[in-house]
């Protein structure tokens, strides 16, 4: 089950909130340096990460799914937010070359419908890049925090299930070493807390992150290893969560 837009919103509000988006953003930022002339989009809630890009890409978007809900971002600018049905991308095939997708894949009813359409609309060697609780981790046993909804992954589980739909991961990395709490202690020394967790205890961590590469061998005649048959529709949206006409990426 997704998480209510609003309360996403009301988490990264917060100081936790505002703790995660910058413990995780440098780990994206380090995989993804030079991003100039590319086309990036966000799947699920990604927007307190994509504004590390803005004014970099030539192109960069968030799609929201409907079982979520949709807010306008980013503030002060034009929208480029839009409500898509759940587990299709109404993007053209072959037309991202980086996708990061957060509080998406553990809420997914069909996770590998999802990554199928992933791997579809990116370009050749494109990159996805995917944050998941952790099925070890603290945050995933936690309903004080988005983390703590759907299904969360181990690293085993999540390499079974990209590499039969030709998404090889070339990167692992962990973040979320702080306890899920909001006492000013923890937020106060949750970079210290970071590094000795990262050193200490790897396989604890809240989340799981990996970046994974778009492979364009032939693929099998499965019905799950096709790309979906239907194109569903984005919709246009403002300053509320109207659904109205289909809206393009917009440049960075």
């Amino acid at each position: 089950m997704h998480s209510d837009v609003s309360e996403l919103s009301t988490f990264y509000a917060r100081p936790l909130g505002g703790m995660v988006r910058r413990l995780i953003t440098p780990r994206v930022r380090a995989r993804w340096r030079n991003t100039a002339g590319m086309t990036i989009v966000g799947l699920g809630f990604a927007t307190p990460y994509l504004g590390a890009f803005r004014g970099e890409c030539s192109a960069l978007g968030a799609l929201m799914p409907a079982g979520q809900g949709v807010v306008h971002w980013p503030d002060g600018g034009p929208g480029q937010t839009a409500l898509i049905e759940d587990e299709a991308i109404p993007l053209a095939d072959n037309s991202v070359d980086r996708l990061l997708a957060v509080h998406s894949l553990e809420v997914s009813d069909n996770p590998r419908l999802l990554l199928r359409e992933m791997w579809r609309v990116l370009r050749p060697e494109g990159r996805l890049m995917i944050v998941v609780p952790n099925r070890r981790g603290q945050w995933a046993r936690s309903d004080q925090t988005p983390f703590g909804q759907g299904r969360p992954y181990s690293k085993a589980q999540l390499e079974r299930l990209l590499k039969p739909l030709l998404l090889t991961p070339v990167d692992w990395g962990s973040a979320l070493f702080i306890p899920p709490t909001e006492r000013r202690i923890v937020l106060r020394y949750a970079t210290a807390i970071e590094r000795a967790g990262a050193r200490l205890m790897p396989a604890f961590s809240g989340l799981v992150l990996v970046e994974a590469r778009k492979e364009v061998e032939a693929l099998i005649g499965t019905a799950e290893a096709q790309p979906a048959a239907r194109r569903l529709q984005a919709l246009q949206v403002g300053p509320s969560s109207s659904r109205k006409a289909p809206r393009p990426l917009v440049a960075a």
